[in-house]
């Protein structure tokens, strides 16, 4: 599993322009399975998604497309841990220590 924050490098205003293309592209991740989780931080700096994917470098790339990205107004930092323990709903995703 992984933990993809964002970090707004761009004005809000540079942010917003790419905000429309950005949600589109969140949806696509949801119905591909890919994301479980997602929003704003608090303050509105950036933002968090929960994801799955088979590894990392299937990660960079799903990032590399993110319309934030391509418009040059966020940075991600991808973390990846190992998911022992979920809320019944994400069951599916559990893993075990290797």
């Amino acid at each position: 599993m992984f933990v993809l924050e964002l970090t707004y490098t761009a004005p809000l205003e540079a942010v917003d322009a790419a905000l429309e293309a950005h949600v589109a592209w969140l949806d696509e991740q949801y119905e591909k399975g890919v994301f479980l989780a997602s929003g704003r931080k608090s303050p509105r700096d950036g933002g968090v998604i929960l994801a799955v994917a088979e590894d990392r470098a299937r990660i960079e790339e799903i990032v590399a497309g993110d319309p934030f990205v391509v418009a040059g107004v966020c940075a991600y930092r991808v973390t990846e841990f190992i998911a022992t323990k979920t809320a019944p709903e994400l069951a599916r995703h559990r893993q075990t220590l290797g």
